[in-house]
């Protein structure tokens, strides 16, 4: 099974790598962004039997060493 972990800053929390791209797409013509927020994404490879027991296991590795859950949210996606 994987495992998608999505990790984006929360909504307040200053992004200056997102207002950087927003600017930057402005200045090469991209109209209409309002915002640009950057994130990470994780993908990981697991030996689970079910995907609640990979959920369970990456909600715990997410809060535990993926996510800075201070100041930063995430998703979980699992795909067999």
């Amino acid at each position: 099974m994987k495992a998608v972990v999505n990790v984006f800053l929360k909504e307040g929390v200053l992004d200056p790598q997102g207002k950087a791209a927003a600017h930057a797409l402005g200045s090469l013509g991209f109209k209409g962004v309002n915002e640009v927020r950057i994130g990470k994404q994780i993908v990981i490879d697991l030996d689970a039997t079910s995907k609640e027991e990979a959920l369970k296991e990456v909600e715990q590795m997410s809060e535990t060493l993926l996510a800075n859950t201070v100041i930063e949210d995430y998703t979980i996606e699992i795909k067999e």
